[in-house]
């Protein structure tokens, strides 16, 4: 999996790369997909190994993150419902977001 792949993802959910969210969303899930566990510390793992990739702080990807699955939840979400394989009532968390992006990805999901 490259960051090509997850570009196209993000421009299928109605996601512009035009802002830093983009791509910590693009990089986190590069990252996780090729070390799925880390996912399971997002806070303390992977946010700090996107941080110091875009020299930001992790608060900081994981706000961005946040808007950006925010965002994707607003344009597109029965894209997003059917990327997680069940019906999403709310908007999912940044980590969960990553973990369905991830998933979707690695299973050739992409709608």
């Amino acid at each position: 999996m490259n960051l090509c792949d997850s570009y196209d993802l993000l421009y299928r959910l109605g996601v512009k790369a035009n802002t830093l969210d983009f791509f910590y969303v693009s990089y986190a899930v590069c990252l996780a997909a090729r070390q799925p566990e880390r996912l399971l510390w997002a806070a303390q793992w992977l946010y700090p190994e996107v941080a110091a990739h875009y020299d930001t702080t992790p608060a900081a990807v994981e706000r961005g993150i946040q808007r950006e699955t925010e965002r994707i939840w607003v344009k597109s979400p029965d894209l997003l419902s059917h990327l997680a394989r069940h019906p999403l009532t709310e908007c999912p968390a940044s980590a969960r977001l990553l973990a369905i992006l991830v998933s979707s990805l690695s299973f050739n999901r992409i709608a």
